[in-house]
């Protein structure tokens, strides 16, 4: 009996780490597109100016210039409500997956490479937004991860 208890115990530790670890890689990616939509938006010219820069996609720059950070947007909102925040991971893991291959693609097309993310992102280099794209989408994946396990614990525990 005591074994069982402790079990009990040990569950619930387990899920509660997992609770906050979630909660904490949520804000993190909340706060994340939230600073990056509202540096697009506010200084919305100098982010149109430098995507039209780039070739590969100056075409759809308009419309880029507001999908982008409606889609920021969209995603924290999505993140913000308990019954969306996996369809927010999905959404987020989505947009910096399409932001790391456009990242990919610039600094093998481009010959210069303007960065135009907003706010204090735009001082890393290529090189390091790369890994910082992969580093948050890393963390959205291990999100998702801890929320399926946590998942497949309680219907195994029920």
């Amino acid at each position: 009996m005591e074994n069982i208890t402790l079990n009990k115990t040990g569950i619930r530790f387990k899920e509660l780490n997992h609770d906050h670890l979630i909660m904490g890689i949520k804000l993190i990616c909340m706060f994340l597109f939230l600073y990056t939509a509202h540096a697009k938006i506010v200084d919305h010219d100098r982010f149109l100016k430098g995507l039209s820069k780039v070739h590969i996609i100056n075409g759809f720059a308009v419309y880029l210039s507001w999908f982008v950070p409606a889609s920021e947007i969209f995603t924290f909102v999505l993140l913000l409500f308990p019954r969306t925040v996996s369809w927010g991971f999905i959404t987020f893991l989505t947009l910096m997956f399409s932001f790391t291959g456009y990242i990919i693609s610039a600094m093998i097309f481009e010959k210069k490479l303007p960065c135009h993310c907003g706010g204090v992102i735009e001082k890393l280099s290529w090189t390091q937004h790369l890994w910082f794209n992969l580093f948050f989408m890393g963390l959205a994946g291990f999100a998702l991860w801890l929320m399926s396990s946590k998942n497949e614990n309680q219907i195994l525990t029920k």
